[in-house]
């Protein structure tokens, strides 16, 4: 356990849950972000809410090996922890929990769990095993942290979903609270992943926002068939050579199911890969 910029690091499990039962015995209470890191204005809005909502900010930065797949970027993920203390620094975080690898996933470690049907569409048909480490992890860091409310973004929704099942199903005493996306003046959503953009790819990657925009008109304008919504905004991405698309979808916004009429509160999701960068991106109707 360290000091930084009087931030208190806490690297070990032990220490940051005999923290958490201490903060947690004088009756605050503890708020929490959990991060991999290569923090962005998108994390700092996360971490801002969850100031005002509790009295004891806990935030993690643990690139998690488990949900990221075979041929997947875990090695060059973009990992600057100096950078990401000076950011939380200005809002006031009490910690920063910053585990090894060996911390969460000890020698032997075989216990996984899993939220079945909300993982399969979306990221779930491109990305097996994916939510699986997610639920696992996050699960870990909530019996770790001991929160009493978490906060994520809705960049990743179909993640905030699967969490707030994951809580409810498991009965864990946390409240889960979902902030809407950040995003740079331009449409494009804010993520650590943009850094892999070269200069042309990050100006044909505000096609995947464009997509979105173009189908919430179309719907605004009264055309509610998933086929032809979806279809205006594929030729979107197209026009900017946007073609290796995992998905552009409308489901329903609370059980991810397929629709053929889209409806209020219906999510528009995207996914697709601009040079070698899968960016996700999403709207509700």
């Amino acid at each position: 356990m360290t000091e930084n910029i009087n931030i208190k690091i806490v690297d070990n499990v032990k220490d940051m849950q005999a923290l958490s039962n201490r903060i947690k015995k004088e009756g605050r209470i503890i708020s929490f972000v959990p991060t991999m890191g290569a923090l962005h204005e998108g994390h700092l809005s996360l971490m801002r809410v969850a100031k005002e909502k509790g009295d004891f900010l806990v935030v993690s930065i643990f690139v998690n090996p488990t949900q990221f797949g075979p041929n997947e970027d875990f090695n060059k993920y973009t990992r600057d922890l100096k950078g990401d203390i000076e950011k939380v620094s200005e809002i006031g975080v009490d910690v920063v929990f910053f585990p090894d690898v060996n911390e969460i996933y000890p020698e032997g470690f075989e216990t996984y769990v899993e939220v079945q049907e909300l993982q399969k569409p979306l990221c779930g048909q491109f990305r097996p095993g994916h939510f699986k480490g997610v639920t696992t992890v996050v699960l870990k860091l909530f019996n770790i942290v001991k929160p009493d409310i978490a906060v994520f973004g809705e960049k990743d929704y179909q993640q905030l979903l699967i969490i707030k099942k994951m809580v409810r199903d498991l009965h864990l005493e946390i409240e889960i609270i979902g902030m809407p996306i950040i995003r740079e003046e331009d449409g494009l959503a804010l993520s650590s992943r943009n850094a892999y953009l070269s200069h042309e790819d990050r100006a044909r990657a505000l096609a995947l926002s464009q997509s979105l925009r173009e189908i919430e008109k179309r719907f605004k304008e009264g055309n509610k068939n998933t086929n032809d919504l979806v279809q205006y905004g594929i030729e979107i991405l197209n026009k900017s050579s946007i073609t290796d698309i995992d998905y552009l979808e409308i489901r329903n916004g609370h059980t991810l199911e397929s629709k053929k009429e889209a409806q209020p509160g219906d999510l528009v999701a995207i996914a697709a890969r601009i040079g070698n960068t899968r960016l996700i991106d999403n709207t509700k109707l």
